[in-house]
Formats: structure tokens, sequence, C-alpha cells
């Protein structure tokens, strides 16, 4: 092997190079003269520093090659057996490489390849360069690029290594068939001619045709994509089109993405509706050192004029003035402070409910928009917040602004200490807030909690935990006699609350393993004792509610101290908690059960109706999970009425099926509705039927794939209400390049006086080249 290197001064280009006519058929530019040859494994690395500059006809070269000839009468190097050549950051192999001093061009044949400046590798059957390998023309050629893409010409003109002129040329982003390499892709871009700007990164077809397998189904006149080898890029995104809408028509959607610079981009958006104003959309994102920051936006005329209508209470609502410019503001960020500090904030609001629905917004549906502002840092066991929090309504006749809650500042500190000389863990936490409405009940609270843990256990296995906790609240309040407390006084209140609680649990787990220790089985009985003051649930001292308006009683609830979800109500008085845990596990079997009720002396039967708890024997919770194979699983909850025997909670899940086929379905039944005790006063009179209507619901879906094909359905179905709350399926096929997807989906959920019924949307992904939707 002979390693000698020259001085490229001697290269001067005499002549320039014409391109060459493409021959053949192009399908078989894709195809390796010896298949077992591994191109792609090419990659050698220069013999010169890069100096980061570009190359110059002026660098000097290397080569390396099996064989060297020197011809002095022609003044030509040939070079012959698993030749390189480098020059710069070019690199030029192949399998005899001819170089004329004179001229300063290379000529290549056999097995030729090039590494671009992209880091893409260009093969061809035979090349003509100079100029430092940036300029000249190649016969038959393919290039593997990233993502899979594959090109292929019959000839290529490059350009100061920038432009390659192609001709004949194809591109795709498929598969090819390993045997029959002729076989056209699943899809294919077939031109006339192109242009491959390696500068800008972009790759231009001219009188082009999108082939589905083999068979031309659109013609474009002109194409531009983004050289897969960008990984960002300005230009136009793929438009959209919609037939039809009810409150847009046919409308069209033109989507510009700007890359701003190596940490942020836009993308601006434009939609042109028939039966509306324009709307004009930003998106904006920043990724920085210590944070990140995006914001999404959009202003748009809106031509509807919203109607009277009757909401479900039966009050007449105007919705007068949601019309004209409207806009809407999504902004989220985070910053890092120090290591233990961060900031950030969620900003979300818009003119109005109508102008969202209208221009299909993300986020309408929502009862509301949701803003906060939050400092937040983290220590050793401790986390500390301080916050504001603002709501914005969006269920038109339901929730008004003036009913929801301006939180300004909310403060929330906790923090849990080492094991003490006792064995035992200390805890502090506070929640402090601000609550202002226009429309109910404004109030401050501060709140201090400790709790002492100390878990031990007995030679018998007797497993013990010691709780000492200690509640204390004070609250100023004013508009008690509005939502959601509707007490009877309309003075302003000072009140508190102090709360001591001690309580025992023990566990006693029986183990035993069987089936040669493979399986497990476990018995564990669970009793609680706890004992607080009784306070009635802090009805007598007109204590506000911001966080307990739902008391969850099932069991993932039925040891806990406090069964509020918050701290404004307390569980007091003397209870035992017993329940029966028990499990079996083997060779991927599985049944878990518990079962559990509650005693207590104190109770309030008309503080929370529906609770479970309004005797002083409570209703009985139960849960099972069973899971017999890897074809089917199975959860299920319940509360149980023993006085009446009936059932006032219950939930559950399945799923069962074989490989490429799955059922899914569910059910959930409660006596109320969410809502019920949060918008209702339901101690003084029979609340509206929209919040005394029984939860009742079923669920289900199916699921099938095969090979590259899908689809699902799924439906939703209000047993008490007896109509359904929505139905839809999906079907498509996907490959490795290629996948389209039919969805259909009907809601039937009414929101503002409007329902939007049924969407169908067809979607088209093309690998490299993006996805286009027909909605």
């Amino acid at each position: 092997m002979a390693l000698r290197p020259f001085c490229s001064a001697l290269l001067r280009r005499r002549s320039a190079l014409s391109a060459a006519t493409a021959l053949g058929s192009v399908a078989a530019c894709l195809v390796v003269s010896h298949p077992k040859t591994a191109f792609a494994q090419f990659r050698p690395q220069p013999m010169h520093l890069n100096t980061g500059r570009p190359t110059s006809s002026n660098d000097p070269a290397t080569f390396q090659a099996d064989k060297v000839d020197y011809n002095d009468v022609e003044h030509t190097v040939t070079w012959t057996g698993n030749v390189q050549v480098w020059q710069g950051d070019r690199v030029l192999r192949a399998d005899k490489i001819v170089y004329d001093k004179d001229t300063g061009v290379m000529a290549a044949r056999g097995h030729v390849a090039t590494i671009q400046s992209d880091g893409s590798v260009m093969y061809a059957h035979y090349a003509e360069l100079t100029g430092g390998m940036k300029d000249g023309i190649m016969l038959h050629v393919n290039a593997n690029m990233p993502d899979n893409a594959k090109m292929a010409a019959n000839g290529v003109r490059r350009t100061g290594g920038k432009i390659n002129d192609l001709s004949r040329v194809v591109y795709t982003a498929c598969e090819i068939c390993e045997k029959d390499k002729t076989r056209p892709p699943f899809w294919q871009f077939r031109a006339f001619n192109g242009t491959q700007d390696l500068e800008h990164q972009k790759i231009d077809f001219r009188d082009a045709y999108l082939d589905i397998m083999g068979v031309p189904v659109v013609y474009l006149p002109y194409f531009s994509m983004t050289d897969p080898s960008a990984k960002r890029r300005s230009g136009f995104l793929m438009p959209g089109i919609t037939p039809h809408d009810r409150y847009l028509g046919t409308y069209f959607t033109i989507p510009y993405y700007w890359v701003i610079n190596n940490q942020s981009d836009m993308t601006v958006q434009g939609l042109f509706a028939t039966k509306t104003g324009p709307q004009l959309s930003a998106l904006y994102r920043n990724r920085l050192n210590f944070g990140q920051l995006n914001i999404r936006g959009g202003i748009a005329y809106d031509t509807h004029r919203a109607q009277t209508y009757t909401n479900s209470f039966g009050v007449e609502e105007r919705s007068g003035g949601n019309h004209g410019v409207q806009g809407h503001v999504f902004a989220s960020g985070n910053f890092s402070i120090d290591r233990y500090w961060r900031g950030g904030a969620n900003i979300n609001l818009a003119s109005s409910a109508n102008y969202m629905r209208d221009y299909r917004v993300q986020g309408y549906g929502a009862d509301t928009l949701n803003s906060n502002a939050y400092l937040e840092g983290f220590g050793t066991g401790s986390y500390t917040r301080l916050d504001g929090q603002y709501y914005q309504g969006l269920n038109q006749g339901v929730i008004h602004n003036a009913d929801l809650p301006l939180v300004l500042p909310r403060f929330t500190y906790n923090f849990t200490g080492q094991p003490d000389i006792l064995g035992g863990r200390l805890s502090v936490n506070t929640t402090d807030f601000n609550v202002k409405r226009d429309n109910g009940v404004s109030d401050q609270r501060g709140e201090l909690q400790l709790n002492w843990n100390r878990p031990f256990h007995t030679k018998m296995g007797q497993q013990f935990l010691l709780t000492l906790r200690l509640d204390s609240m004070v609250y100023r309040a004013r508009k008690l006699y509005q939502q959601p407390t509707y007490y009877n006084t309309a003075r302003t209140s000072v009140s508190g609350q102090v709360l001591p609680t001690i309580a025992l649990k023990t566990n006693w787990p029986f183990v035993r393993t069987f089936e040669h220790g493979r399986g497990t089985q476990l018995i564990e009985p669970i009793v609680q004792g706890i004992y607080a003051p009784n306070t009635g649930g802090g009805l007598n001292d007109l204590i506000p509610n911001e966080d307990s308006m739902s008391y969850e009683f099932t069991d993932s609830t039925l040891f806990s101290l406090n069964r509020y979800q918050g701290t404004d109500r307390l569980d007091g008085g003397l209870r035992g908690n017993v329940g029966i845990h028990a499990n079996w596990t083997w060779d991927g079997h599985i049944v878990d059960l518990l079962a559990g009720e509650s005693f207590q002396e104190h109770i309030t039967r008309d503080m929370l109706p529906y609770s479970g708890l309004n005797h002083h024997a409570s209703d009985v919770v139960a849960r099972a999970r069973v899971i017999p194979n890897q074809y089917f699983d199975f959860t299920a909850r319940m509360r149980l009425d023993p006085h009446t025997t009936k059932i006032n909670f219950g939930d559950a899940l399945f799923s069962a099926g074989i490989p490429h086929f799955r059922l899914r379905g569910g059910y959930v039944y409660e006596p109320v509705t969410p809502y019920y005790y949060f918008a209702t006063n339901y101690r003084a009179y029979s609340p509206n039927q929209l919040y005394t209507t029984k939860t009742s619901e079923l669920s289900g879906g199916v699921s099938v794939d095969w090979d590259n094909w899908h689809a699902s359905g799924f439906a939703r179905r209000s047993l008490s209400r007896k109509d359904f709350v929505s139905l839809g399926g999906d079907f498509g096929y996907v490959n490795d390049c290629f996948g389209i997807d039919f969805l259909y989906m009907k809601q039937y959920t009414t929101i503002g006086g409007e329902q939007r019924n049924s969407t169908y949307l067809v979607t088209v992904s093309l690998k490299t080249l993006g996805a286009f939707g027909l909605k």
C-alpha cells in the first residue's frame, strides 16, 4: 500500500464539466451493483485537521490506495484498489481514480462514494470532480440520508459543493424490497429534475409525481421539502383543509415555521373560513439554560353573534359582546433561580368561551381556564411554595366568572424530619390562603398541622403505627350566606378550630408460600382506633369550606385520619376501623381483596348525605383485583349500605383479549353528581335535578390490529340520563414510511346552549415529509 501526499497548488481547473444525460431506469438507481458490499460503512476520517473553513482547491490532499501509477507523459496519476482521497472536509472513495494534473479533474469509477457537507454519503457508478471535489458530475447516483430516506438520480451536477442538480430523480423514505430491488417502494416522489440545496437544507422537485405502490396518484408541477439532514429549518408546513364546520364553514390553515436561533422558534398560522372572519395564531418556544418559555396565542375577527338560550336550570342566558375582535393567550414558563429555588407561571386567558368554540381553540369544553404564578423551593425533607391562582369560567350557563375565586396569595410549606430518639418522625404542614369572590364567600385561612408517626412491631409479626396529630386553623370570612357554605348569617365571622388526634393502627400479616416457593398467600387483618374531640364537622362554628366540599369514603380512605379531601372539615369523635386484606400471587396470577367498615360514636346525619357515614356502623367498602392470566384483568370497588342493602358507590374496569384483539369496559355509579355539595344548599331545600340525578355510566371499547392494520371503537353512555355521552371509532394503516388514519367521533355534551355533534378526521402521514389532515 502506498501513501503519498502531493501539493494541491498544481490543481488547476481548465474546463467546465457538462451535466450527464440520465440513462436507464430511475428505480434501478436505488440498486447497489454488488449487494454484498456494505457502502454505508464507508466513513473515512480526514487525515488533516479540520480548520472549520470551507474546502479550497489549494488545500493539501491525501490519498490511500493499494496501487499507484504515475504517467509523466499524460500528466496523470492513477490509483487502484480501495482508493480513498481526502481534501479538507471532502472525501472520495472508488475502485479506481484517475487524476489529471493539468485539468485538476479526478475521474472515479467503480463503487464511487463521496461524503457530502451534511455528512450523508452519495454513491455513483462514475464521477468526475474538480475544485476540491466541490464541482463535477456523477452518473447513476443514489444517496442514503437520515431517517432511512433515500434518493436516486440518473445524473447529478455538483456546483460549489452546495448545490446538486439532479436529473430523473426519485425520493422515498420507505424500505427497499430485499428480494427484488427493482420493485418500487410503497411511496416515492418521481421528478423530471430536482435541486438539492445543501447550504439551505432543502430539496426542490419539478414535474413531480407521487407514486403509491408504483401507481401515480398526484401530479405536482413543483414541490419543495426540507432536507432530511436538517434538524430545524424555516419554511411553510403542510396546509390543512376542512370542508365543513358548524361555525367556520369551509376553512383553510396555512402554517409557517420560523427558526429564530438555536434555542427558540415560532410557528405562525393563518386560518381563513367562509362563515366567519380570519384568525392569526402563533406558538413561540424558547429553551433557555435556566428554564423554558412557551407562548401560544391568537387574534381573530369573530362575526358570530351568540344567541340567547335557556340553560339546564331554566334560566335565560345572554351572551352578548362575544363577537368582533377576539383572542386568547396561553403562556407557560419555569425558570431556575438557583439549585434550591425556581419560579414560573401558567397563564390561560381567552376573550370569551364562544370565541374558543368558534375557532376550535384547544381547551374549549373544560369548565374553566386556570392561571397561576408561583415560586417554589426544595430543601432536605422540605418543600415551600408561594403562588396565586385565577380562574375563568367556560361552561356558559353553569359556571359564571363572578362565582369563581381569585386566590392571592396561597402559601404552602411541608417538612418531614429525621427519626428522633424515640424512633418517631415529625412532620409540619401548612396551607394558608386569601380567597376573594364577587359572588360567594371571601375568606382568609391560617393553618398549622403537626404530625408524629412512630412505627414498631412485635416478635409475633404484628405491625403497629402510632400517630399523634394536631390540626389548628384560624379563619376570617364574609358573605357566608352565599355559595359554597350557605350559612344563615350575613356578618363577617372570625372563627377557628383546633383538633388533637391520636390513632393506633395494627396490621397482622399471615404469609405462606406454596408451589415450591413460586406462590405466596397473604391474610392480613387490620384494626385501627382513632380518637379526637367531636367537632360536628365545623358547621356549628361557621367555618368556611374551600378544600373539603367532597367527602370520599372508599377503600382508599378507610384508614385515613381525615376522610375529607382537605382540612377545612375534620373528622372528629371516637371511631374504629376494621378491615381484612387478602392476596394470592402465583405464576403471574394475582387475586387481591380488601373489605372493611368503620364504627363511630358520633354521627351527624344531615352533614353530608350519601357519604356512607350516616350511621354508627358505616357502609361496607370493598375492593377486588383479579388477574387470572395475561388475557384478562378486572378491578372493582364498591360501598354497600348494610342497613338498606343498597350500593351507594361502585366502579369497575376490565380488560380482556388475545394478541391483536382487546376488549375494555368500565362502569361507575354514584347517587349524586360531583358538583352536588358545592353548587347547592342541600340542607335548606331540594337541589336542582341537574345535581341530584344519579351518575350511572357505562363505557366500553374494542381494538384490533393485524399486520399493518388497526381498528378501534368506543362508546360511553349515561344510563341514568338515557343518552350517550360520546362514541366513535378509528381505522387505519401504517408501515415503516406511510400512515393513513380515519377517525369518527360524536359528542353529545351541550355547552353554552350548543352541541358539537360529529367530527370526521382523515390523516395521511409520509415519513420525512409530514402529515396532512382533512377534518
